[in-house]
């Protein structure tokens, strides 16, 4: 009678288990890559002409133009201009080349 019983109440903890590895792999996976997904966006939406970018494909440049159908004119030398998506535009590069210069230490 008890071991028929013990097998009747399993269901509980495997349903915890797996509720518990969604919850992680939410919080872990998911949540970040909309988080990250979310501040690319907002990025590409508030270029400017005068800003400096980098592309996907490494090619550096400035704004000159902000299209209304999602591109945008980019310089890449003085009178060189390449036609380009927002979308091409690298969030995590574009950073690291506006950041300030470290402070030098005498």
């Amino acid at each position: 009678m008890t071991l028929l019983l013990l097998q009747a109440g399993g269901g509980m903890p495997q349903l915890l288990l797996l509720g518990g590895m969604i919850l992680v792999f939410w919080l872990f996976m998911i949540r970040p890559q909309a988080k990250k997904a979310k501040e690319a966006k907002a990025f590409q939406e508030n270029m400017q002409k005068g800003d400096k970018i980098v592309t996907i494909a490494g090619i550096h440049g400035t704004v000159n133009k902000v299209n209304e159908d999602g591109t945008l004119m980019m310089e890449t030398s003085p009178g060189s201009y390449m036609k380009i998506e927002k979308s091409a535009i690298s969030l995590e590069w574009t950073k690291n080349i506006n950041k300030p210069a470290p402070a030098e230490k005498a």
